[in-house]
């Protein structure tokens, strides 16, 4: 796979978009544009310069937040906590934001996952391994799962839902941005990273 065509072309759907009013659905895609570009810079092996697209993505999601998102545009802190923990970056803020906008409290199940990953970035473990066990339903076991064992500290059940999602992801056929990259596996292994037991 050329990750730097792939990049190239995320780069200019980014440099496209900035030509936009910059109200809330044009910032959204110029968001999905940076991550495009970030993580196929990152799978070209250029960490430095994926991590300026990846921190440059959460801007834009928090930017279109605050120009008017639904109640229920969760994807939008989901996406930046990702962002900023692929990046090996500080993601405190956009865990606050989560939070800040009730994510624990949503009655969405992609709410919650906002806010179990939000209270593990700001290492509230417990709260987030409570949060955890109320997903079920239709979202996705191994994800699930894996949050839990973080939240849980055990290292090799995180590392067997990492591989879990890393498999179910090679299964799919669309991505966003058309960027088949393991976004959650990543940001997963990260969180696992700072509690060492990557």
């Amino acid at each position: 796979m050329d990750w730097r065509e792939r990049y190239e072309r995320a780069a200019a759907r980014y440099a496209a978009g900035e030509q936009r009013e910059p109200d809330e659905r044009p910032l959204v895609q110029l968001a999905n544009a940076a991550w495009a570009a970030g993580l196929s810079l990152l799978m070209a092996g250029d960490r430095a310069a994926a991590g300026d697209w990846l921190r440059r993505s959460a801007r834009r999601y928090r930017e279109s937040w605050d120009a008017g998102a639904s109640g229920d545009a969760w994807g939008r802190p989901i996406g930046a906590m990702k962002a900023l923990l692929i990046a090996d970056d500080d993601a405190t803020e956009a865990a606050r934001w989560a939070l800040d906008a009730g994510a624990a409290d949503a009655e969405s199940r992609i709410g919650r996952y906002a806010a179990v990953l939000a209270l593990l970035v700001l290492g509230r473990d417990e709260e987030a391994g409570g949060l955890a066990a109320t997903l079920g339903g239709d979202f996705p076991d191994d994800v699930a799962r894996g949050l839990s064992a973080l939240a849980a500290h055990e290292g090799d059940g995180c590392r067997i839902a990492i591989e879990s999602i890393r498999r179910s992801f090679e299964e799919r056929e669309d991505f966003l941005e058309d960027v088949p990259v393991p976004d959650t596996a990543l940001a997963i292994a990260a969180l696992a990273a700072q509690r060492g037991f990557s």
